[in-house]
């Protein structure tokens, strides 16, 4: 249930629409819901706009269709199932005829809210195309929240022109969201050029000294461009709901 929902719920209760033994059945439900294997939060929606996520890497796909069904039963907002395997996308397809599957970024987007549901928008900047799957979970998560998506790919700073020639598009959005793999610099160039809030989202593509990740998630923590908020390693998913609490206030 979220906020709206129960504030309808209320007045609909002091108009005399509904009946406080109605309104009672309809709030029954505990706060988690203990399905045996997981404990599910059923009141994150209501306090925060949204249902859990199903993080499905190392679960089994009938746990992650059974935790999905009850998300959809007990929820109105998006719900959605991240690094998703090809095997357990097959089975909330199954399940779910109607959802979505993402492959580019390992993504199962079981239900959506309309594209502008919340205002603003949210530019999706890729320093090269190695970057793209993490990329892509942050624009495909992005959008299935209702926020409208721009993507630029390609515009890491080893090529520096390629960024200048579209820098007038970070200035006509909301939230950038820059992923970068290697030495992770794009972020503390984006955040020295856009004035609106920087998510760095550091990636574990690179050579060796890279560390899978950590040079770039190093980097982007000691940005010199003032304000630039950064996530963990590969962590699309957070930026994009970084970027939907920053843009549903």
């Amino acid at each position: 249930m979220r906020p709206e929902e129960l504030r309808a719920l209320l007045e609909d209760i002091r108009a005399g629409a509904t009946s406080p033994d109605d309104a009672v059945a309809a709030l029954r439900r505990l706060p988690i819901e203990d399905l045996g294997f997981a404990q599910l939060d059923t009141h994150r929606e209501l306090r925060q706009g949204l249902p859990e996520a199903i993080y499905a890497a190392s679960k089994s796909p009938e746990q992650v269709v059974a935790i999905a069904r009850r998300l959809l039963q007990t929820t109105t907002s998006p719900v959605l199932a991240t690094r998703v395997p090809e095997e357990t996308a097959t089975a909330l397809g199954d399940a779910f005829p109607d959802s979505t599957h993402h492959l580019d970024a390992r993504l199962v987007v079981l239900r959506a809210a309309p594209v502008g549901t919340v205002t603003g928008t949210v530019t999706v900047v890729c320093a090269g195309t190695s970057d793209l799957p993490v990329a892509r979970e942050a624009a495909r998560t992005a959008a299935a929240l209702g926020i409208e998506v721009r993507e630029i790919t390609d515009v890491g700073v080893a090529g520096l022109h390629r960024l200048l020639s579209v820098q007038n598009r970070l200035h006509e959005t909301d939230v950038v969201i820059v992923v970068a793999g290697m030495e992770g610099a794009l972020a503390s160039l984006i955040g020295g050029i856009a004035a609106a809030p920087v998510i760095a989202v550091p990636t574990s593509v690179g050579y060796g000294a890279s560390f899978d990740g950590l040079a770039a998630l190093l980097a982007m923590l000691n940005s010199c461009a003032a304000g630039v908020t950064v996530t963990n390693i590969d962590n699309g998913f957070g930026a994009a709901l970084a970027a939907y609490r920053i843009l549903a206030r």
